[in-house]
């Protein structure tokens, strides 16, 4: 395929930062960089100004580790939840999955990854230890664990569940209405749902 060839220095320096996107190429960046360029100026300061006001800004919470505009997320903080149901999931793309499915109304525990030896990736690099400490202070009587049904995430189960066995608490994992191998995020929404409803015991 011909290189792009750009008129300009300042095109292809956006192009280049586009591209570095997941999933763009150069020609989608392309693509989107000239429809940039055709929208009223303050329509493009508008959106610059959102994903610096995004970078600088957000926080996570400080119970759960989700995305929040505040030290305490939307879901940590509303008073309607069940603050005693805590669904254990890898990324902040999990609780948006989980949440979509409209069957679960407790707590999230956002693990920022799983156990991945490979890539360097052990339990003291992920928020387990803050998940043990949530079900020793108490009023938890049951941990979901919702991770990808692939080995990394089966590994990663087994090792919260061995660090919480002692607490006594009440461990499930999704049926395997998801399939193995499966991340979560590519999960229907109705086969997710179903997987929560129907987890079974760990």
């Amino acid at each position: 395929m011909t290189p792009l060839s750009f008129p300009s220095k300042l095109l292809e320096s956006a192009v280049d930062e586009f591209a570095k996107l997941p999933g763009v190429g150069r020609r989608t960046a392309l693509r989107l960089v000239l429809h940039m360029l055709r929208q009223p100026p303050e329509a493009t300061d508008r959106f610059a100004g959102a994903l610096t006001e995004l970078r600088h800004n957000v926080k996570f919470c400080r119970l759960c580790h989700n995305i929040s505009d505040n030290d305490t997320c939307t879901i940590c903080a509303n008073p309607k939840r069940d603050p005693t149901l805590i669904c254990v999931v890898e990324s902040i793309k999990d609780v948006l999955m989980v949440e979509s499915t409209q069957q679960f109304n407790g707590l999230y525990h956002v693990l920022g990854g799983v156990i991945n030896p490979m890539e360097g990736i052990g339990p003291q690099s992920l928020h387990i230890e803050s998940l043990v400490e949530r079900v020793i202070q108490g009023g938890i009587r049951e941990v979901i664990l919702a991770l990808s049904a692939t080995m990394e995430g089966d590994t990663t189960n087994f090792f919260i569940l061995k660090r919480l066995k002692p607490s006594g608490v009440s461990v499930s994992t999704l049926a395997r209405g998801v399939s193995f191998g499966d991340e979560l995020e590519h999960t229907d929404e109705i086969t997710l749902g179903r997987a929560i409803v129907n987890r079974v015991p760990l």
